[in-house]
């Protein structure tokens, strides 16, 4: 085709990506997997319709890089999940995309090789792999979804997923979600406001049409039911906090007022932490506080979790890079989760007390 000067100005290269259906047959969906992603699927809408009394907590990393470790966690997880499952509901955090305010590493889809190659399809191999990996072990998996085209070639192994901050706003994003199969979690904008998280969950509960691709790579129009299964999420800001009661009591009026989905999810990390990986536990300890003494709205938190706590830099060299530490957000060890989790499991399990009249 010949070119022209009016387009492709500052396009290096178009290269031809693998169809999903293509990976999906390399990379099948196994029964014992599908089994699990649909459980897991059944019991967190239970929770967000209130069929299921327990707590949801959605923990794990802040973002993959290592294969290998991220399976070293799932496997400390998956009996944790067991032990605990009486009262809380356990979904790994396994996100391979990564907005940036500016720049910086992307996650393991658009860079596996941490080195600025941008192999995505081999990214897209090794994200459909380890999700498949994860749910033939019996955990339930929760992802973000930045890329409109992403879901296309892993929807089918993800529990839970999340809108971020940045793209609670966007209409493409607010499309998408209306059409996922998983419930979908909306992040209040970066300025700690939950306004536009109410808009969106409005927006992806309600029929949509709009521009994207089927699972053979050819653009489409796509016309969806709308998703029931949205909610809010609550992650902080640059205004501060917003994991305290008078917040919440803020948000459900705001999400009354709009006739939007009453359930309320916490992120701990993020806004919430001022970014201190530290200070994950005052938030996770006030909602679980708040959900005993009787707040139903609130029925999970979010917690960014690794094997080791922190968080390291990646450099020049990925072989220099320390095993089981985050490369994005700083992360609460291992052995702060185990404590955590039994402390709520533990609290949970207490009658929670009679408000007073």
């Amino acid at each position: 085709m010949a070119t022209s000067p009016a387009k492709d100005v500052n396009v290096m290269s178009n290269n031809a990506l693998i169809r999903p259906s293509e990976l999906e047959s390399r990379i099948p969906l196994t029964s014992a997997a599908e089994s699990t992603v649909l459980e897991g699927r059944r019991q967190l809408e239970a929770v967000l319709n209130g069929a299921d009394e327990r707590f949801a907590v959605i923990v794990g990393p802040c973002s993959i890089h290592d294969q290998s470790a991220a399976l070293d966690y799932a496997e400390r997880l998956k009996p944790l999940a067991d032990r605990l499952s009486e009262r809380i509901l356990i979904v790994m955090r396994v996100y391979f995309e990564k907005p940036r305010t500016t720049v910086g590493w992307k996650g393991l889809i658009y860079d596996p090789n941490l080195n600025d190659t941008y192999q995505i399809e081999d990214g897209l191999h090794h994200a459909r792999r380890l999700l498949l990996e994860i749910a033939e072990a019996g955990l339930y998996s929760a992802t973000e979804f930045l890329d409109p085209i992403v879901p296309q070639y892993v929807s089918d192994l993800v529990t839970w997923a999340a809108i971020g901050a940045r793209t609670t706003e966007s209409q493409t994003h607010r499309q998408m979600a209306s059409g996922l199969s998983m419930p979908v979690g909306f992040k209040n904008g970066t300025d700690g406001d939950p306004q536009t998280a109410v808009d969106a969950l409005v927006a992806a509960s309600t029929p949509q049409a709009f521009l994207g691709i089927d699972h053979d790579g050819q653009a489409s129009v796509v016309e969806t039911r709308g998703n029931p299964n949205c909610h809010l999420v609550m992650r902080g800001g640059r205004s501060g906090t917003n994991f305290d009661a008078r917040s919440i009591a803020a948000a459900a009026a705001a999400l009354r007022k709009a006739a939007a989905p009453a359930p309320i999810v916490v992120d701990c990390s993020h806004g919430n932490s001022n970014k201190d990986h530290t200070r994950q536990r005052i938030a996770f300890t006030d909602v679980v506080e708040q959900r005993t003494t009787g707040n139903e709205n609130l029925i999970g938190v979010m917690l960014e979790s690794n094997i080791n706590a922190g968080a390291q830099k990646l450099g020049p060299d990925p072989a220099e890079l320390h095993y089981g530490i985050s490369i994005t957000d700083s992360c609460i060890g291992w052995e702060e989760t185990v404590d955590l989790l039994e402390w709520a499991y533990d609290r949970l399990g207490r009658e929670a007390a009679v408000p007073a009249d």
